[in-house]
């Protein structure tokens, strides 16, 4: 998925109020272009221009680069007036009846309200209230790496506009730390502090250095000004953040009730907390029954931990971004021998190392916007952090095996190609909003389904891979569902993910912490889940695992709504999550 969908909390892509300082401000929480006019087409049209407006930064990574260099406008009146507005436009997308619609336009009726209701659960006071409790919610905002890393333009008129963005880094921040309410938990300031910090060393490091020689003397003048200007703000942030470390409390769960609307607003899920933990536990316990099988084989008479350390240690040579440069061109060719799913385009994806403030996640892919033109996607992999041991350090670089699914998930077949059907949908709306649950659940089906396919050529070495990614997803879906309805601690989470998931130390605890401020990170099993499921019923009828690429292709047709949504439109049935 986008990286901004992908490695940060999902509610990075909130669509939050209001306009850009020094632009003209509506306050109103509504918009005329909004308003029901009979007109389908053009609502949706205008729901998809004001969410735009509403967050500018969304805006510029679909591509729209009319808004370059804004920031969303982050004060309450604005969040208030972006809360009222998903409200309005739920209220007027319902009104529009059956019978005003053709069937695919209740479809994208349908979409369109879970989406919004997706966004409001996020932003609203009475849902998670995220821009008031969690920094992480705020990362999307002041991340510059669009104007960096994505060659849209000149790089003369792309360093105008990461000027313009640079001043207006000062004001997001300061509207964000008036916003947060205290204490947090000791796992955002922890998180917060080295985000932000992140951003305190790039901005003068690397987000300089791109500009080298760049412009005019004015224009390099400008850009340390604004630099500089950035820089301070992030140090006061972090400083702040700090500040909060002496009275941390561990308040991060959203609460049973909570949670369950969670699942029900962003995914459409309305399959009780504690029956979705029965099935988490039940993936997980099948996931370690192959993992003992296949160490039996491939490290008869040692421990599950070992049999996991010995798949580790088959490093890759010159470390993992040049592997995963080898390991792309042959993960294509056997989805083209193997005929698994159709590739719609030429697009290919590079691999580079990400950048020091966004490296809470292993791995994660930029992916251009559907309103960009030929521009490269790049996988990004992240270095172990340095502050580490050296034994957790190495632990933390995935073995080859580990790492070929991680560039299964991320690449062939997972979120690029998954984004290039989604960037060719019939439907812009379908195109610019890609769901959590869709996106992680089709990368991590990938990583499944591939090695049922054979990649890799079958061994146990590759299998045990594979399921070291697969406990990990059924960790985080426990540790979300434990940690949020109040059954599980943060230490638990991590015990969880050490001993019943055999994850290495410094990823368990990086794990561990995610969970606490992205309760929705149980997507992936999830989304996976339910897709395979809809996989097996579809293909019932239509010759079982020979249809799979008929059904991999139709099920990347409708861009990325909720699973629930797209079971209803193949299974002509109702709309409804099954496991």
């Amino acid at each position: 998925m986008r990286k901004f969908l992908i490695a940060s909390v999902a509610v990075a892509a909130l669509a939050v109020g209001g306009c850009q300082v020094n632009e003209t401000s509506n306050q109103s929480g509504t918009s005329s272009a909004e308003a029901p006019t009979g007109d389908w087409p053009s609502f949706v049209n205008n729901f998809i221009e004001a969410t735009f407006k509403a967050n500018p930064g969304f805006a510029v990574m679909q591509g729209r680069h009319e808004y370059d260099g804004q920031i969303a406008d982050l004060s309450p009146a604005a969040i208030d007036a972006e809360v009222a507005r998903l409200k309005k436009a739920i209220s007027d997308a319902q009104s529009f009846g059956d019978d005003e619609l053709t069937a695919e336009q209740r479809y994208q009726r349908d979409y369109l309200v879970a989406v919004a209701k997706g966004q409001l659960f996020w932003a609203d006071p009475e849902g998670a209230d995220q821009l008031h409790t969690n920094p992480a919610a705020y990362l999307g905002f002041v991340d510059p790496s669009v104007y960096v890393t994505v060659p849209y333009a000149s790089k003369e008129q792309r360093l105008k506009a990461y000027i313009k963005f640079l001043s207006n880094v000062p004001r997001a921040v300061e509207q964000m730390r008036s916003n947060i309410k205290t204490p947090m938990p000791i796992s955002f300031v922890d998180y917060a502090k080295s985000a932000f910090g992140g951003f305190a060393e790039y901005y003068p490091g690397d987000g300089t250095a791109a500009w080298k020689g760049v412009g005019s003397d004015e224009d390099q003048q400008a850009l340390k000004a604004a630099s500089d200007n950035a820089v301070k703000a992030m140090k006061d942030t972090v400083a702040w953040v700090e500040s909060q470390r002496a009275s941390t409390k561990p308040n991060f769960a959203l609460g049973k009730e909570k949670f369950q609307r969670m699942l029900a607003d962003t995914e459409m899920v309305t399959t009780p907390v504690e029956e979705l933990e029965r099935i988490g536990r039940a993936d997980l316990e099948s996931n370690q029954k192959l993992l003992k099988e296949a160490c039996a084989r491939y490290a008869a008479g040692k421990t599950i931990p070992d049999c996991m350390a010995k798949m580790n240690s088959d490093k890759p040579e010159g470390g993992p971004v040049a592997e995963a440069r080898r390991q792309l061109p042959t993960l294509k060719q056997f989805i083209i021998d193997k005929d698994i799913v159709t590739i719609p385009g030429p697009e290919e994806a590079k691999v580079e190392e990400s950048p020091p403030y966004n490296r809470q996640n292993g791995a994660y892919i930029n992916i251009p916007g559907p309103y960009e033109k030929n521009l490269p996607s790049v996988y990004y992999i992240s270095p172990p952090d340095p502050t580490w041991s050296k034994a957790a350090q190495e632990a933390y670089i995935p073995g080859k095996a580990d790492l070929l699914f991680t560039s299964v998930h991320e690449v062939w077949p997972g979120h690029f190609l998954n984004f290039l059907h989604a960037n060719r949908s019939k439907d812009m709306f379908g195109r610019v909003f890609v769901g959590y649950a869709f996106a992680e659940g089709w990368a991590h089906y990938s990583e499944e389904m591939m090695r049922q396919a054979g990649v890799g050529g079958g061994t146990d070495e590759v299998l045990i891979g594979q399921l070291s990614n697969a406990l990990l997803r059924d960790c985080r879906f426990l540790s979300a569902i434990g940690m949020h309805t109040g059954s599980m601690t943060q230490q638990q989470s991590y015990d969880l993910f050490r001993n019943q998931c055999y994850q290495d130390e410094g990823n368990a605890k990086q794990q561990a912490a995610r969970g606490t401020y992205d309760p929705a990170y149980l997507n992936y099993t999830m989304g996976k889940l339910m897709i395979r499921k809809l996989r097996d019923d579809w293909t019932a009828t239509r010759g079982g695992q020979k249809a799979w690429k008929a059904f991999h292709d139709q099920f990347l047709s409708y861009g990325g709504p909720p699973i629930p949504l797209v079971r209803q439109q193949m299974m002509n049935g109702k709309a409804e999550a099954v496991f």
